[in-house]
C-alpha cells in the first residue's frame, strides 16, 4: 500500500510522525513524505521514505499561493496514486484535502492544535472556519488531539460527528523517552519550550519571572524553541531585552530536548490553548513535574496536584504563584509528582495507541504477508 504523509515541514515530519512511519515500513508499505525542503528532508529519505518536495507558504492566507500549492498536491497525488492521504496541520489539510477529492482518494485528516486562527475573532478567522466548512465534510476520517477541539468543531457545523474521532496526541514513544534517576539541581531550574509566539504565555512566563525575583525567589528560568518572526512572534528585541535584563536564559533550538528537559526541574507551558502539547508528553515521559495553563489540550497531560500545577490562562500572577509553589516542594514530593507524570504518559498517551487507530482507519488491520 502507498501511504503519504502531508505536512507544512519535513522537520515536523521527521521529529513528531517517525513512529508511524516506521510501522508502515516495517510492515511492507510505501511511504511519501510531502513537505517543503528542510535540513530534515535528507533524513526522511534516509530512513526509508520517498520524499517530495512541495513549496508552501506558511505565513497567512494568500490565495495566488494557497492555489498553487492546491494545484501541486493534486499533480503529485495523481502521479503516485497513494491509497491513503494522512494531512496535518491548517493548509494540507484544507488544499490537500481539496486537491485529494478531486482524484477521489483516501483522506485521513489530523486536527493537531486549533492554533491561533481560533484564538482570535477576525477576518482569517472567519476565513479559515469557512474553509474547514467547506472542505471537511470530503475526509474518510478527522482526527482530534483533544475532546475540546472536536466539540467545537461539531458544534460550529465545521465537521461531520460521524468521522470524527480523538487521538492522545501524536503519542509518545516510551522506549525512546525513558526517565533518569531522580535528581534536583542545587538551584531549581524551570524550562518552557515552544515556538517564541504571544499564545505561547511566553510574556507571562516573563512576568512570572519579574514577579518571582522581587519576591526573592532563587531559581533558574529557561527559554528554548524556534524564534518566528510572523505577527504572532515575540520581537527578538524584546526577546534581547528580557535576556539582558537576566530574567530568562534563552537556549536557541536542538535537535536534542531530551537533554534540556532532563537537566530541568520543571516543565512550564502557559500556553493559551493546545492540541495535545509535545514538549508536556516529552517532559512528563521523562518523569518531569508540569505547570501549564488551564486550558484544552494541557488539562489532558496536567493534573492539578497530581503530575503538577495548573493556572489560569493570561494570568502571570497565578503562574508566579504555581511556580512558586513547585519550588517549595521537598524532594519527595517533587519525585513523585515527576513519577506520577510518567505514569500518565503510560496509561494515556503511549504511541501505539495512536499506530492502532492509524492503522485502522487506513484499513490494515493485519500485518502484510
Amino acid at each position: 500500500m502507498r501511504i503519504a504523509i502531508v505536512l507544512n515541514a519535513s522537520w515536523n515530519i521527521y521529529n513528531f510522525r517517525m513512529g508511524l512511519i516506521q510501522t508502515f515500513l516495517e510492515t511492507g508499505h510505501e511511504v511519501y513524505a510531502i513537505a517543503p525542503p528542510d535540513e530534515y528532508s535528507e533524513r526522511l529519505v534516509e530512513v526509508g521514505c520517498r520524499y517530495i518536495p512541495v513549496d508552501l507558504d506558511n505565513k497567512g492566507s494568500h490565495p495566488v499561493k494557497d492555489l498553487a500549492y492546491t494545484a501541486s498536491l493534486y499533480k503529485i497525488y495523481k502521479a503516485i496514486k497513494p491509497d491513503a492521504i494522512l494531512h496535518y496541520t491548517i493548509k494540507p489539510n484544507i488544499y490537500g484535502t481539496i486537491a485529494a477529492s478531486l482524484l477521489g482518494l483516501k483522506v485521513i485528516n489530523n486536527v493537531s492544535g486549533l492554533g491561533t486562527v481560533f484564538l482570535r475573532n477576525n477576518l482569517t478567522s472567519k476565513l479559515a472556519q469557512f474553509l474547514y466548512r467547506l472542505t471537511f465534510t470530503l475526509p474518510d476520517k478527522v482526527f482530534f488531539q483533544n475532546p475540546d477541539d472536536r466539540n467545537l468543531f461539531i458544534k460550529r457545523g465545521l465537521v461531520k460527528e460521524s468521522i470524527t474521532d480523538v487521538l492522545p496526541g501524536s503519542g509518545i514513544d516510551l522506549q525512546k523517552f525513558r526517565p533518569l534517576p531522580f535528581r534536583r539541581n542545587h538551584t531549581f531550574t524551570f524550562l518552557l519550550i515552544a515556538r517564541l509566539l504571544y499564545d505561547k504565555g511566553i510574556v507571562e512566563y516573563i512576568e512570572a519571572i519579574q514577579t518571582l525575583k522581587k519576591s526573592g525567589i532563587h531559581a533558574k528560568f529557561q527559554l528554548l524553541g524556534f524564534k518566528d518572526n510572523s505577527s504572532s512572534g515575540i520581537p527578538e528585541r524584546l526577546l534581547n531585552q528580557w535576556i539582558e535584563a537576566g530574567l530568562v536564559d534563552y537556549l536557541g533550538t536542538t535537535d536534542n530536548v531530551t537533554h534540556f528537559i532532563n537537566h530541568a526541574d520543571c516543565i512550564v507551558l502557559p500556553s493559551y490553548r493546545e492540541g495535545t502539547p509535545r514538549t508536556l508528553l516529552e517532559a512528563a515521559a521523562l518523569a518531569k513535574p508540569l505547570i501549564a495553563t488551564r486550558v484544552p489540550g494541557c488539562i489532558e497531560i496536567v493534573e492539578h496536584e497530581y503530575n503538577g500545577f495548573l493556572c489560569e490562562m493570561k494570568n502571570s500572577v497565578d503562574l508566579a504563584r504555581q511556580m512558586q509553589k513547585m519550588t517549595k516542594l521537598d524532594n519527595s514530593s517533587l519525585h513523585e509528582m515527576g513519577e506520577a507524570s510518567r505514569r500518565k504518559v503510560e496509561e494515556k498517551f503511549d504511541e501505539t495507541l495512536v499506530i492502532d487507530k492509524y492503522m485502522e482507519a487506513i484499513g490494515l488491520h493485519q500485518v502484510p504477508a
